[in-house]
């Protein structure tokens, strides 16, 4: 056939059976029971014409409430950031978008040198020594910490925040009760960890003390006063940071962190209804060996010319069952390159600029929501996002701002039973004056 992506005909068909000898296509599932074959109708529509298929998906997609059409407000780690136009013209380029896994430098050295830039700029970044090529996303990138610490450590209880992310909890969780790791989570204090409690919960048996910098609330942890509670009964200090905010607060590396990772959606990643983003991964020198995922390094060849190689790992030992470093066996090059493109274009200036951004109005919508006479809670210092109390269910309040054309902000009740009728409101630097003052009044205006 000349058309490769077009359905067998029924000559085609005709002829495949004839080739193997049966008449008809029933007889290929001849040995499955007559009793537990299916002999009704699918529940589905008829089939439609190609013209008034892309009608219909047309008009279902026009549904939507996307972030080109309405203002969004909406962050709890995956953020409306600013996307440059020349990330999408990269990676729609055909030697990144369909590559898989550079095993063979010879043939990817483009491959290779992109994700090297990229572990580069997330070791500047994170003030860490090294990182890898990336993750499937923030929360297993979480989770994996937990797990070299634990394994380093030879020791079997992490001690989490409650002011970690909702969802890296519940990933970190999943992959505790698999290695029988004890997870214990810190309450909060006014939004972020409760010191007292944190150095209550560490011991000498704990592997690893896990923070959020920002944290979930919007609120910048005290890495400094963390640091020492995580080290004292020689367990690990992990770090999940946001890599925007890290354009402006002090990277954790110079904290002490032994492991930062994170998300890098912030970096010309789209929301995409929350994936696939990219995770990444940095570590201490002395850790470099035990990082999940690839590391790319750079080499010589025999004329002296530079190149990039995978490093320090063969494919082999993501098979290696109990002995492997991680389960991790693909990772989301594409979307680091995205990161990376993003990082090129903006640049130290550019990341410093958007960050500043973010922080200022975020600053700026959190006095505009005191001035509608909204209550903000966990007051402090934050990046970009804080929470608000209403006076009225959060869903209800969302659905109100969607005929205004504003996405807003999250439902802190549906992650923390104390914080019903609670918004996380996260603003980034694409958020206009005019858009914050019409979130704010029109929360105001019903809160009275």
């Amino acid at each position: 056939m000349k058309h490769r992506y077009l359905p067998a005909t029924d000559q085609d068909k005709k002829e495949m059976l004839e080739a193997i000898g049966v008449e008809k296509i029933d007889e290929l599932f001849s040995d499955i029971p007559e009793s537990v074959k299916f002999k009704g109708e699918y529940q589905i529509k008829k089939a439609k014409s190609e013209t008034e298929l892309t009608k219909e998906l047309t008009k279902l997609a026009a549904k939507n409430k996307d972030t080109v059409m309405h203002a969004s407000f909406l962050g709890a780690g995956v953020y409306d950031h600013y996307q440059p136009v020349i990330v999408d013209h990269v990676i729609s380029r055909s030697e990144f978008y369909t590559a898989y896994t550079p095993y063979q430098p010879e043939i990817s050295q483009g491959e290779l040198q992109a994700i090297f830039e990229f572990q580069t700029m997330i070791c500047e970044l994170t003030g860490m020594d090294i990182s890898n090529s990336s993750m499937y996303d923030g929360g297993t990138a979480l989770a994996e910490a937990a797990m070299l610490a634990s394994g380093h450590t030879k020791k079997k209880k992490i001690v989490v925040s409650e002011t970690v992310h909702p969802e890296s909890r519940e990933v970190l969780v999943t992959y505790a009760k698999g290695q029988y790791i004890d997870v214990v989570e810190v309450p909060a204090k006014n939004g972020t960890t409760d010191l007292a409690a944190l150095d209550e919960a560490v011991c000498e048996d704990t592997a690893a003390v896990i923070v959020q910098y920002p944290n979930f609330f919007g609120r910048i942890e005290p890495l400094k006063d963390i640091e020492p509670i995580a080290h004292k009964g020689k367990s690990m200090f992990i770090v999940s940071a946001n890599p925007l905010a890290l354009g402006l607060l002090t990277p954790p590396g110079a904290l002490g962190a032994d492991i930062v990772v994170g998300d890098a959606q912030p970096f010309g990643i789209p929301a995409a209804f929350g994936g696939p983003h990219c995770g990444f991964f940095a570590v201490t020198k002395k850790l470099m060996r035990k990082v999940p995922g690839r590391l790319v390094g750079q080499t010589e060849d025999e004329n002296g010319k530079r190149g990039f190689v995978l490093t320090l790992q063969a494919r082999e030992q993501h098979i290696r069952r109990d002995k492997a470093t991680s389960n991790i066996c693909s990772n989301q090059a594409l979307n680091a390159l995205a990161a990376s493109v993003a990082m090129t274009a903006l640049g130290k200036k550019g990341v410093k600029e958007i960050a500043w951004q973010n922080l200022q109005k975020a600053a700026y919508a959190k006095e505009a929501a005191k001035r509608a006479g909204l209550e903000v809670v966990f007051d402090g210092p934050m990046f970009n996002e804080f929470v608000v109390r209403l006076n009225e269910p959060v869903e209800k309040a969302n659905e109100r701002l969607l005929e205004k054309n504003i996405i807003g902000g999250y439902d802190l009740g549906a992650s923390y039973r104390d914080l019903k009728q609670h918004m996380l409101i996260a603003v980034t630097e694409l958020r206009t004056r005019e858009e914050i003052d019409t979130l704010m009044n029109e929360l105001g205006d019903r809160h009275e």
